[in-house]
Formats: C-alpha cells, structure tokens, sequence
C-alpha cells in the first residue's frame, strides 16, 4: 500500500506525437506580433499581474528586434468608446514604453485572435511572412490565457510557427466555474503550456532568442 500524493509524470506534447520542430526561432528570420499593449492593462478594472514588468521585458525585445532588423507588427484591440479598450482615449492606447514607430504597422482587432476578421495575414504578406511554409513569428503581449493563446493558435491553423516570449506577457487571477480561484501566475503558465502542447514554443525571455 503507498501513501502520500501520487507522483505525476508529464505527458509526451503533441508537438513531439507529430514530429513539429521545437527549435527557437531566429529573431532576424522572424517577425515580431505585439499583442495589445494597452493601457487598459496597467491600471483599473482590467489591470494585469505583473504588467509593468512584462512591459518592461516587451521593450527589451522590441529593441532587440529593431537592430536585428525584425519586421514589427503591432496589435491593439479595439473595444468601443467609453470602455477600457477606447482606442481613441488613452486608456485604451498602446503604452508609450513599446509604441510604434514609422513604418510599423497597427492592426485592429476585435477578438482574441488578432488574425480573425483583420488584416494581419495581409499585413504579414506585405512584409514577407505569407501564411503556410512554416514561417517564424515571435509573439508578446496581453493577456497570456486569452489573445496571446488565441492568437498563436490563429497563427498555427495558418500555417506559422508562432513563439512565445513568455517574461512579456501577462495575465490576471480568475474564478474558476468550480469557484476556486486560479491566481495569475498558475494561469500564465497554464495559457502557456496549452501553446506548447501543439500550438507553438515559448522561450523565457527576448535573450533566449538567437539573433
């Protein structure tokens, strides 16, 4: 008879069951999807555990991206006047630390796939990066469980091999249906091992990435 709490081993990824690569991409060869960097997440009802420092890792990567030469493609999402995601007031703009700058396009979303009904393909056709080929995105932003999961998984079904930067990203605690509350950080990794079974890699941080 064993006592104690049952040992639990790790399943094989769905990504090894299939053979996909699991290699980090190259920064240089890749193009960089920031994810609604919003104001809307650093303060009031929707502010994020963690925010200012995933911000402060984002900045790091972009300007790793920009001397490398990285194709930057910012999303901002679009949730209507008066409400935390008015892309017209401040509240809802992108945060000044990681704002585009000429030549780096902004594409509106309304949903947790930043590829669903936008113009991201498009975009990343213009830049080089058409979909199917197995073309590397690197990919950072808010929340973690929600349009940065999505959108990497949009990225997956369109032929891409999205990778997440995992310190640039950030989430909030939830209330699960059971009412337990699940607390930020077991929620980011969670979002992020649901990308690494099958949708994607994720790396710890921007220096993690070859140049």
């Amino acid at each position: 008879m064993t006592t104690g709490t049952p040992v639990t081993t790790p399943s094989t990824t769905l990504r090894d069951v299939i053979g996909l690569d699991n290699r980090p991409p190259r920064l240089g060869e890749s193009a960089l999807i920031m994810i609604d960097f919003q104001n809307t997440y650093r303060t009031g009802v929707m502010a994020l555990e963690g925010a200012e420092e995933a911000l402060a890792a984002a900045a790091r990567l972009l300007e790793r991206a920009r001397a490398a030469g990285t194709p930057v493609v910012h999303i901002v999402n679009d949730g209507g006047e008066g409400t935390p995601y008015d892309i017209r007031a401040d509240i809802g703009s992108l945060s000044d630390e990681v704002a585009p700058v000429d030549g780096e396009p902004v594409v509106v979303k309304q949903f947790p796939d930043a590829f669903h009904a936008t113009t991201l393909e498009e975009t990343l056709t213009d830049l080089g990066f058409a979909p199917g080929g197995g073309k590397d995105l690197v990919l950072a932003g808010f929340m973690t469980h929600m349009c940065v999961t999505f959108t990497a998984q949009g990225a997956f079904h369109r032929g891409y091999r999205p990778t997440v930067v995992a310190a640039a990203t950030a989430t909030r605690a939830l209330t699960g249906p059971d009412g337990t509350v699940l607390p930020a950080a077991a929620l980011r990794s969670a979002a992020l091992t649901t990308v690494t079974d099958l949708f994607g890699l994720s790396v710890p941080t921007a220096e993690d990435l070859p140049a």
